[in-house]
């Protein structure tokens, strides 16, 4: 699956992000240290652009399924989120490069996107297993993965590089389909 679908419920729609809309999100990418946990940069118009080429090109290699989000609530463009590490013989995929401006984090935004994105990864797509990784100090997404019913199945040391030269440690997460099917029947 090489294409982007477009998922909505009543709150958000997850559309395919692109190189003719993701300066909509320009706005929002701006905001300074929007992803300071994160080692993608996203800053300048230029920066997310790369960001945005980079997403397709992992689209292209079947790889990554990139979303631009839009707020309902809002009327208006508020980040973007993708599948990715997509691994199709094993059945298993991320859910990961999220970011959402500060004024939509905190109003059932990324939940709401989130239970969109796991209901198709695991009934639509089939897969197994959905991963979440997360800087071990970004306690607000921790918590936000946690709700979701996600598993901390390990801490990986030092794995990543930030942009501020901060060798983070990632948390990583899990959540099989049972476990998702079993709490939202």
């Amino acid at each position: 699956m090489n294409y982007t679908p477009t998922l909505e419920n009543e709150r958000v729609i997850l559309s395919p992000l692109t190189l003719e809309n993701y300066e909509k999100l320009i706005p929002i990418a701006s905001q300074k240290k929007l992803v300071q946990y994160s080692p993608s940069d996203i800053e300048t118009p230029s920066s997310l652009k790369n960001y945005v080429e980079t997403a397709l090109q992992q689209l292209a290699a079947g790889t990554s399924i990139p979303f631009i989000i839009y707020d309902r609530e809002h009327n208006t463009f508020a980040g973007s989120t993708r599948f990715m590490h997509i691994n199709r013989k094993n059945k298993v995929l991320h859910i990961g490069s999220t970011w959402i401006g500060r004024e939509f984090q905190g109003t059932g935004l990324n939940s709401q996107m989130k239970q969109l994105m796991l209901t198709y990864a695991f009934t639509t797509l089939d897969f197994e297993k959905i991963e979440f990784r997360v800087d071990e100090r970004n306690t607000a997404s921790r918590k936000a993965v946690e709700k979701l019913g996600c598993t901390l199945e390990g801490i990986l040391r030092k794995d990543v590089y930030l942009l501020d030269g901060f060798k983070r440690n990632t948390c990583y997460y899990g959540l099989l389909r049972e476990e998702w099917l079993g709490t939202n029947k």
